[in-house]
């Protein structure tokens, strides 16, 4: 199976779509994972002209969109009509897959089975797969919690990023071993980022006060792979997704963040590809 490892945009909004295209290729990336800005306005067009140019010559280069409704005192129905209307609007775009942050974490089962339902039925109508991702403040922000959703949705894919699961439980999930099995057949995109019982993002995962936490991850990234690859699976998709302050930590008063993301990002997907 091969493993293929795309780019976060998160982190890089200042460079212009050629110059981030660029940084992404030169790199070593095989794909770019972007939440698509709002402005400036043009930045959508021109970014995907850039991909355009890329797919011309590697036609496998993974594009993947994400879908964030940004939070509002609505009600569930006004949520899965914003929600409707940016999947449309990302499914148009023709990506790989959309990375959607879906639902709320205070939303009752049934509500977020309707918000489910509706990102099912637009991925059946645009036939652009809808992956959800495993994220705090989501319908998926806890695993045991998620369990019912799966139940349900047997069809569901998932972003697996068990950093969030981590923080939620503050624990490193070791009593959840069985939990965390159910749920490793429902990720079909990996996002590579170490965090710990307090927080989803460590400093710098390559410290040495961190390699327990690294080994626990490994753990799942590996056995999630394994999983494909027994299912018979020919690529398998992984974002290294380390962010920038303030998801990085920062100093006090002047908020200089205490690693440098760009680099630890790189030098993740240079130790998984030395691993995979």
């Amino acid at each position: 199976m091969q493993v293929k490892y795309c780019c976060t945009h998160w982190g890089c909004e200042k460079d212009k779509p050629d110059i981030f295209v660029d940084k992404v290729l030169s790199a070593g990336y095989e794909g770019i994972e972007i939440f698509m800005p709002s402005t400036p306005n043009d930045f959508a067009s021109l970014f995907i002209k850039e991909l355009e140019d890329v797919k011309r010559i590697n036609p496998d280069f993974i594009f993947i969109t994400q879908q964030l409704t940004v939070p509002d005192n609505d009600t569930v129905h006004d949520y899965i009509s914003r929600m409707e209307k940016s999947l449309y609007e990302l499914a148009a775009l023709q990506p790989c897959f959309i990375n959607s942050h879906t639902g709320k974490d205070y939303y009752s089962f049934d509500d977020n089975c309707r918000v489910i339902e509706a990102a099912l039925t637009i991925s059946s109508k645009t036939g652009v797969r809808i992956l959800h991702e495993t994220h705090r403040g989501r319908f998926s922000f806890h695993a045991s919690s998620l369990i019912p959703y799966l139940k349900k949705f047997p069809e569901l894919e998932l972003v697996g990023d068990f950093s969030h699961f981590c923080t939620v439980s503050e624990s490193m999930l070791q009593d959840q071993a069985a939990i965390i099995e159910e749920i490793i057949p429902h990720v079909s995109h990996l996002h590579a980022r170490i965090g710990h019982e307090q927080a989803p993002q460590v400093n710098n995962p390559f410290a040495p006060e961190w390699e327990h936490h690294f080994a626990h991850f490994e753990e799942w990234w590996y056995r999630i792979i394994d999983y494909k690859k027994q299912k018979g699976d020919k690529t398998f998709s992984i974002t290294p997704e380390f962010g920038p302050a303030p998801y990085m930590p920062a100093l006090p008063f002047t908020r200089q963040p205490v690693g440098n993301q760009w680099e630890i990002n790189r030098k993740m997907m240079d130790f998984l590809k030395s691993k995979l």
